[in-house]
């Protein structure tokens, strides 16, 4: 995991509509599969976190936002259709970015199931992740 505060990654969509940078450390890879999440990407989702105040927005002519609830929302590029973040800003601005999206390597591990009480039926869950029946505030 990168712990450098001064660290930085950057990650765009398939299209290069959306382009961003990340600096200072990140959460590792927590894995939900929530039903709104399995809606988002089209499975669960492999995502890590950061504050909103640790991200840049390099490009972002393209990027569209979903509001679920007023809080929620979900970050996509309107041109090719990249799964890009969730934000709920009642979490300190909290920004989930899917890893697949991140310019690799990313030195990032999964580390955690959440939301596993509603996982799709037509996967497995990896059994050697420790798994949590809904959210965790920790992350």
């Amino acid at each position: 995991m990168p712990t450098d505060e001064k660290a930085t990654l950057t990650g765009s969509c398939m299209c290069g509509g959306v382009r961003y940078q990340i600096t200072g450390s990140l959460r590792e890879v927590v894995n939900c599969h929530c039903e709104p999440c399995r809606q988002f990407t089209g499975h669960h989702m492999a995502a890590t976190a950061v504050s909103a105040k640790n991200i840049s927005f390099e490009k972002e002519e393209t990027l569209t936002w979903y509001h679920r609830t007023p809080t929620v929302r979900y970050g996509f590029c309107s041109q090719c259709g990249s799964s890009l973040f969730w934000h709920d800003a009642t979490r300190e601005n909290f920004f989930a970015v899917p890893a697949g999206c991140l310019d690799q390597p990313t030195g990032l591990s999964t580390v955690l199931n959440i939301y596993t009480e509603t996982a799709g039926d037509y996967y497995t869950l990896d059994p050697s992740l420790p798994c949590e029946i809904g959210d965790v505030t920790h992350w």
